[in-house]
C-alpha cells in the first residue's frame, strides 16, 4: 500500500485494474492512503486528483453512530471512506454522475469495508426520493463543481464534467440536497472562498439556517482560498463566521491543528 508523506502520495500506478468488478479501461489508477493511512485511497492517475478538500469536509460533518449521511459528487469516494473510517456506524450513501467514477468510489469503500451504495445518477435526480432507499438523511456534504462554465474547457470531457459549474448550479445542489434531509439535518459544503455569498444565499434560499463558515487560510496572513460552509435545515441561530485554520507553516509543512486532521482523524467542528 502507498503510504500518506505529508500530504503528498508515495505512488504505485497501476493499469486496467478492476473496479466494482468491471475492467477499468486501461485507464491508470495510483494507489495512496489518507488519515494517515487509515484510509485506502486509490484514484486514477491522469484525471481530476482529489485535494485537501474531501479530507476537511469529511472532518467538519457533525454525525454520530447510527446517523445517515449523503454525499452528492461523491468522485472516487474520498469524502465518504475518512467520514465512514472515523465514525464507524453510519449508514452513508454517495451521488456521482459518472458511472466509472461510481464504480471507483465502490472500489474504495469497499476496500475500507464499508458496503455503502453508491449510485451513478445527477444530483439533479435526488429531487425524486424513488432514486434513493427512503428519505430523511441526517447530514448530507458535497464539494460541488466551481469553474466558471464560461472558463477555459479541459480537453478531457469527463474532468470538465467534474470541474464546470453551469450557471445556477450551486443553488440547484443546494435545493436537491434540502429535499432528501430530514427536519434539522446538516447540509456541509466545501467552495472557494469567492463562492461564500453565492453559498449562503442558496442555503438561505432553501430553507437553511444557523449558517456557519470557516475559512482556512494557505499560510499565516494569507487570504482564505477554501472555505466550508454548514447550514441546519430550519435552523432559526444567527450565522456565523468561525476563526478559521491556518493551512501551513510559514516553512511549508501543515500546523499542527492541521495535521490533527488531516492524518490523525480529529473531527473538525464547526459550532
Amino acid at each position: 500500500m502507498v503510504q500518506e508523506r505529508r500530504g503528498r502520495y508515495e505512488r504505485r500506478d497501476r493499469v486496467g485494474q478492476a473496479v466494482g468488478g468491471n475492467a477499468v479501461s486501461q485507464r491508470a489508477t495510483t494507489d495512496g492512503a489518507l488519515l494517515g493511512g487509515r484510509v485506502a485511497y486509490r484514484q486514477y492517475r491522469d484525471f481530476y486528483r482529489s485535494g485537501l478538500e474531501p479530507v476537511l469536509l469529511a472532518a467538519a460533518v457533525p454525525a454520530v453512530a447510527g446517523e445517515r449521511v449523503l454525499e452528492a459528487g461523491c468522485g472516487a469516494g474520498a469524502g465518504l471512506a475518512c467520514l465512514g473510517v472515523r465514525i464507524p456506524g453510519l449508514s452513508g450513501t454517495g451521488i456521482e454522475q459518472d458511472p466509472e467514477m461510481a464504480a471507483l468510489a465502490r472500489y474504495n469503500l469497499a476496500a475500507n469495508r464499508l458496503d455503502w451504495p453508491v449510485l451513478a445518477l445527477p444530483v439533479a435526480a435526488l429531487r425524486d426520493a424513488a432514486a434513493l432507499d427512503g428519505t430523511g438523511f441526517d447530514h448530507a456534504f458535497a464539494n460541488p463543481p466551481w469553474h466558471r462554465a464560461d472558463g477555459s474547457r479541459s480537453p478531457d470531457p469527463r474532468r470538465d464534467l467534474a470541474r464546470r459549474a453551469p450557471a445556477g448550479m450551486l443553488n440547484d445542489w443546494a435545493g436537491s440536497l434540502a429535499t432528501c434531509l430530514r427536519p434539522h439535518g446538516t447540509l456541509t459544503l466545501a467552495l472557494p472562498a469567492s463562492l461564500h455569498a453565492q453559498g449562503c444565499a442558496a442555503l438561505l434560499e432553501h430553507g437553511f439556517g444557523g449558517i456557519r463558515l470557516m475559512p482556512f487560510w494557505p499560510k499565516p496572513g494569507r487570504a482564505a482560498r477554501i472555505i466550508l460552509l454548514r447550514g441546519t435545515r430550519g435552523g432559526l441561530g444567527d450565522s456565523v463566521v468561525l476563526p478559521g485554520l491556518t493551512l501551513h507553516e510559514e516553512g511549508g509543512g501543515f500546523t499542527e491543528e492541521a495535521e490533527a486532521i488531516l492524518r490523525g482523524a480529529a473531527p473538525l467542528p464547526l459550532g
